[in-house]
């Protein structure tokens, strides 16, 4: 649910894709915004609309559905979403991807509310999921503290900001400086790190 990583997907895809075969590829949840059932203060939905036109007039081919803040009563609370993609990679590793861009879709583009168990179980059972295994995985203690091992792990990595690329080497870690535009600097930047 972070409106610079939808704006990043389609560059991390392509990098993703001429990355060395000896760099494994992982992602971290990094949390965000913890559950609340409060709605969003107005002040910080002018925020994010503004953030949604900044990033329309940097990247052009982002889209929006600005309808979202219209039709939702949107709330701070990105961890439903967060422990719907770890529910998913547990029912099914393979389908960790399509949930998150299940997700993405659904907010920036359908502008559904995925702070919502009910829209995040439609996405699951539109991947194909069990919906009542999802179900009982998208609260549960366990996959919440999951939830909490990746946060701790991002911020032990130095991760403060989404998106963020950090290159892991044995115990060292390298940020990599995320560029929207193209690949070719943080790939030269990877190989860099790794010789």
């Amino acid at each position: 649910m972070c409106s610079w990583c939808w704006a990043f997907r389609p560059t991390l895809l392509k990098l993703r894709e001429q990355l060395p075969q000896t760099v494994t590829f992982r992602q971290l949840l990094g949390g965000l915004a913890e559950d609340s059932d409060q709605p969003m203060p107005v002040a910080m939905q002018q925020q994010i609309q503004a953030t949604w036109q900044r990033i329309q007039k940097r990247l052009p081919e982002t889209r929006f559905n600005c309808d979202f803040w219209r039709v939702n009563q949107p709330r701070r609370s990105t961890y439903p979403a967060c422990r719907a993609v770890i529910a998913a990679r547990r029912l099914d590793p393979s389908q960790e991807s399509a949930m998150i861009l299940g997700i993405q879709e659904a907010y920036y583009l359908a502008a559904k509310n995925p702070s919502d168990d009910a829209t995040l179980l439609q996405i699951a059972m539109a991947l194909g999921l069990d919906a009542d295994r999802f179900s009982s995985l998208l609260n549960a203690p366990d996959t919440q503290a999951e939830l909490a091992a990746e946060v701790g792990q991002a911020r032990s990595m130095g991760v403060h900001s989404f998106p963020s690329l950090v290159l892991t080497q044995g115990q060292s870690y390298w940020p990599v400086p995320v560029d929207y535009k193209g690949g070719a600097s943080m790939l030269e930047t990877i190989e860099c790190l790794l010789d």
